[in-house]
């Protein structure tokens, strides 16, 4: 194990916010062993973190629709295919050391949760979890089996959201009470990552050949298949995603959420004015979202607003643009307003192109330590074999769900959610509790030991 100078290194280094930890129980592995992967979830997302390891490294991969599989298992010919994860497990443990998961989000936790059990360090898409009370798992679970956690957002990789970090720890910005998010419409298509089927309710299709539909759907509704579930525009229906804010939220709310050291809402209010359903199944096209937060510290309470096609912020004559870009955040300082687009790669301050170049001459020194940008694979693996933490691993991952999960209850049912952090309850809307903790199909359970 790490001696007592090391460890107390890496305590204070996570103190200052370097996103690095202890990790106990934890058996050190020489930097130049070899790890053997698994991947669950194959294609798109996928490939995007299989990519990043040497092929011949990864040992067995998982994938329950034929139609996601192709380049994969012609590129990695070697390692063992499965359908069911369990399976794969089951007869494989002991050749597993750390496992990715890039499967939509309903089936995100079972998979994590079965790899943590054996002791597996897992890596797993943005948003990290489907519901609040799976968020808060995810991040006992981590500690509980001694594992290294990364959520896969390729933002918090960047220079650029540690720019933003530093810049408003050197007081660049002043006080920041507000912050906005803007973008356009959800756009319905055919081809996209958003759709919706033709008639209401859903008509139901045959399940494609090579599609394992039941355990596609693993702990969610027991619903029968319709063509736009899967594979591609599953994130349109609450039973298997959360729409655009909670698959953006990690991209683009990342940087004010860090900075600002946000933490969870006391209340988030929606204003959705054409909702898709009536029944709450299917996201909405346009809506906005506002979260308060409470003071931290000496730091302001902070508005929040997520806008999905209503609208742009004011434009202001000293953030001197001719108008404002058509999607991005900012945050709005007392000082300066600082702005980025969808992720948060390129941050800038809202000042003529003078002082902007001025400032790039003279800003903050850098405080917080690069890792390779959008590479949050890389950054995991390093975490792995030094014995450290990523930065978005899943205490951090985790809370930054668990804050656009609140806002997306209140995107999916409207009206005012007061929230009550410690107990994850919805004052006085107990309807919601089962979306809170939603329930699962039998065989699908994890987790509940750990409370």
């Amino acid at each position: 194990m790490m001696n007592t100078n090391r460890r107390t290194f890496l305590k204070s280094a996570s103190t200052a916010g370097l996103g690095v930890l202890f990790i106990p129980n934890f058996i050190e592995r020489p930097p130049s062993t070899k790890l053997r992967f698994a991947m669950i979830g194959v294609g798109a997302r996928g490939r995007a973190s299989w990519s990043q390891v040497a092929v011949e490294d990864i040992v067995a991969m998982c994938d329950v629709d034929d139609r996601m599989t192709e380049e994969a298992y012609k590129t990695v010919p070697k390692a063992k295919k499965y359908k069911d994860f369990r399976l794969m497990f089951d007869e494989m443990a002991n050749e597993i050391d750390a496992v990715m998961i890039a499967t939509p989000d309903h089936t995100h936790f079972p998979a994590a949760m079965a790899a943590m059990q054996l002791g597996k360090h897992v890596l797993v898409e943005k948003p990290l979890v489907h519901n609040i009370w799976q968020c808060r798992t995810m991040k006992k679970a981590a500690k509980h089996y001694g594992i290294v956690s990364q959520m896969a957002n390729q933002g918090h990789t960047t220079h650029g959201i540690r720019l933003v970090k530093e810049w408003y720890d050197a007081g660049v910005l002043g006080d920041v009470k507000e912050v906005i998010r803007w973008g356009g419409p959800t756009t319905f298509s055919p081809d996209g990552y958003f759709s919706k089927p033709e008639a209401f309710p859903f008509p139901v299709h045959e399940v494609p050949k090579g599609l394992d539909w039941d355990l596609w759907k693993g702990p969610a509704a027991d619903l029968p298949f319709n063509n736009e579930y899967a594979p591609k525009s599953w994130r349109t229906f609450y039973d298997f995603g959360s729409g655009a804010m909670a698959d953006w939220c990690c991209h683009t709310l990342d940087a004010p959420f860090w900075a600002l050291d946000l933490g969870m809402p006391h209340t988030v209010d929606a204003v959705v004015p054409n909702p898709e359903v009536p029944d709450h199944s299917m996201i909405a096209k346009e809506s906005t979202i506002t979260w308060q937060f409470g003071a931290r510290g000496n730091k302001p309470p902070v508005t929040m607003k997520w806008i999905e096609g209503m609208g742009k912020p004011e434009l202001k004559e000293e953030y001197g643009l001719e108008e404002m870009p058509d999607n991005g955040m900012i945050m709005i300082g007392s000082k300066k307003t600082l702005y980025h687009g969808g992720r948060p790669n390129n941050p800038r301050l809202l000042v003529p192109e003078e002082e902007w170049i001025d400032f790039q001459k003279n800003k903050p020194a850098e405080t917080i330590p690069r890792v390779e940008e959008e590479k949050p694979v890389q950054e995991w693996v390093a975490a792995i074999k030094n014995d450290t933490l990523p930065g978005s691993n899943f205490d951090y991952g985790a809370d930054l769900t668990e804050m656009g999960l609140v806002g997306v209850l209140a995107q999916r049912f409207g009206g005012t959610i007061k929230y009550d952090e410690k107990n994850m309850k919805a004052i006085g809307r107990p309807e919601l509790d089962a979306y809170i903790k939603e329930p699962v199909r039998e065989g699908w359970s994890y987790g509940e030991d750990l409370w």
